[in-house]
């Protein structure tokens, strides 16, 4: 059984402009101690699909259940017990932390909510703060006294308070500078270790989803185009929104930069309130036919745990894939570049 699954989800809002569909008919499952990466560009619905996970945002249709329970079947007196369950990493380390808390408030606060003693809750703290890499004489100290990276050490430590089996990481290393990123990955992926938590991790940067997770779903205005084994969609890209996605990406090794042929996505995304008939890539997609315009590709598979939302059979990558520009040692050695 999947720790989460996810099916048929959409997910809208009404406005003064009228109705946007944030998440359009997103499904997909995550297992036990599985990572999963979620890409694409702002504005794509990753954050939306998020919320939804987390209960706050509304599901306008479609099903969200968790070790095979559906959000709508639970009760109200059994919603502390199931969010204790799901935690989130937020992308913002400045602004999810409230100022006017000292580091050991913040990270025990949960606990203190689900009943702990405070003596108990202050040693949980204490130990969290070991883990993530923070000293205890820091724990009087408020989040103004702390640089990014630690304030995300910060945010981690009270994401993992309650013992979650899944947490939600919201571009948890965007807003670090690139010297901090790496240590942040590498320590969610040792925090990580042993103890079966598994991580849905949002982010617009391939080489971070390269890096930490083990499937990766590639999103665009709210459609899962994409989806299987990192390593596989890294070399065998099947839709022209992700490879679009890899060829825009950094190379650092400067030789096979100029080897590399890019092919920019050409366009401007299209808006959400009024997405375009058809195939959601139709506006920017060079391959595009009148099939396109007309008939909204399915995910279909490619190969084993591989699928793909494009009516056609594109033609094998040429470019290499993009070797990440990440500062400080990673967890795991890149995958092999492509060849030709």
């Amino acid at each position: 059984m999947s720790l989460l699954s996810v099916r048929d989800l959409v997910v809208r809002y009404e406005s003064s402009h009228g109705r946007l569909s944030a998440v359009s008919g997103v499904s997909f499952d995550i297992e036990p101690g599985e990572t999963v990466g979620l890409v694409g560009e702002s504005g794509c619905g990753k954050s939306s699909l998020a919320k939804a996970i987390m209960q706050l945002a509304p599901i306008s249709e479609g099903a969200i259940a968790f070790e095979g329970r559906d959000f709508d079947t639970i009760q109200r007196h059994e919603r502390a017990e199931f969010r204790r369950k799901i935690q989130m990493i937020f992308q913002d380390p400045y602004g999810s932390l409230n100022p006017r808390h000292d580091v050991l408030t913040i990270i025990r606060q949960p606990l203190l909510i689900a009943g702990w003693r405070r003596a108990e809750a202050n040693d949980r703290a204490l130990n969290l703060m070991d883990q993530v890499g923070l000293p205890r004489q820091a724990a009087t100290r408020y989040p103004h006294e702390f640089s990014g990276g630690q304030r995300q050490r910060i945010g981690i430590a009270r994401a993992l308070a309650l013992e979650p089996q899944l947490v939600v990481c919201d571009e948890p290393v965007s807003a670090l500078d690139v010297s901090v990123r790496a240590q942040i990955i590498n320590l969610l992926t040792r925090l990580q270790r042993g103890r079966e938590i598994a991580f849905l991790f949002i982010s617009h940067d391939l080489s971070v989803i390269e890096h930490v997770a083990q499937r990766v779903l590639v999103m665009y205005l709210g459609r899962i185009v994409e989806a299987g084994p990192v390593e596989t969609v890294w070399r065998s890209a099947a839709h022209p929104y992700t490879r679009a996605l890899l060829a825009s990406a950094p190379i650092a090794d400067p030789r096979s930069a100029r080897r590399r042929i890019r092919k920019p996505i050409e366009g401007e995304l299209p808006s959400p309130y009024h997405p375009p008939s058809g195939c959601v890539f139709v506006t920017r997609c060079p391959f595009a036919q009148d099939r396109c315009r007309h008939q909204q590709p399915q995910l279909r598979p490619k190969t084993e745990g591989h699928s793909v939302a494009c009516h056609f059979d594109l033609p094998p990558l040429v470019h290499p894939v993009p070797e990440p520009i990440v500062a400080g040692a990673v967890v795991r050695p890149l995958h092999t570049a492509l060849k030709g």
